[in-house]
């Protein structure tokens, strides 16, 4: 990608080290998703309206523990920032906005259907525009230190 080090790319010690590092999110995240204050609903819930839930929680913000509104609002945003990271410094493809978008979004909505399948969780959209902007976070990030780098 034009105005980028090419050389951050090529060193197989880094590339490694990211590569550790990014698997050892992944299993954080996956216990953190799936395993984690896991309970077994009666049903299906989901939320297929957009921004319905994160609406929910800025005006009645009142009504909940503020644990709970800042774990699903800046939680949802902050934990996901890594895959804008990673997937950027493992193959600079993601260092395009539509790839890195394209990419978070079938792997949040992988993610949020099987929790609502198996019902450790359930499917909210807000969820998956939350996760997608902490992932393009990351990637304002990376392309920011990248650029600077070398």
């Amino acid at each position: 990608m034009r105005g980028y080090s090419k050389a951050i790319f090529k060193s197989s010690l880094l590339n490694m080290l990211i590569t550790v590092i990014a698997l050892f999110y992944t299993l954080i995240m996956c216990w953190l998703l799936f395993h984690r204050g896991r309970h077994f609903g009666e049903g299906y819930n989901y939320n297929l309206v957009p921004l319905y839930t994160v609406k929910k929680y800025i005006i009645h913000y009142d009504h909940f523990n503020p644990d709970i509104w800042f774990k699903n609002l800046f939680g949802n945003i902050v934990l996901f920032i890594p895959i804008g990271i990673f997937l950027p410094l493992l193959n600079k493809k993601y260092l395009k906005v539509f790839r890195l978008t394209m990419v978070t979004i079938m792997l949040i909505t992988a993610v949020e259907l099987t929790q609502m399948l198996t019902r450790v969780g359930s499917f909210d959209i807000d969820d998956i525009i939350l996760n997608t902007f902490g992932a393009l976070l990351g990637l304002l990030m990376t392309r920011l230190v990248v650029r600077r780098t070398l």
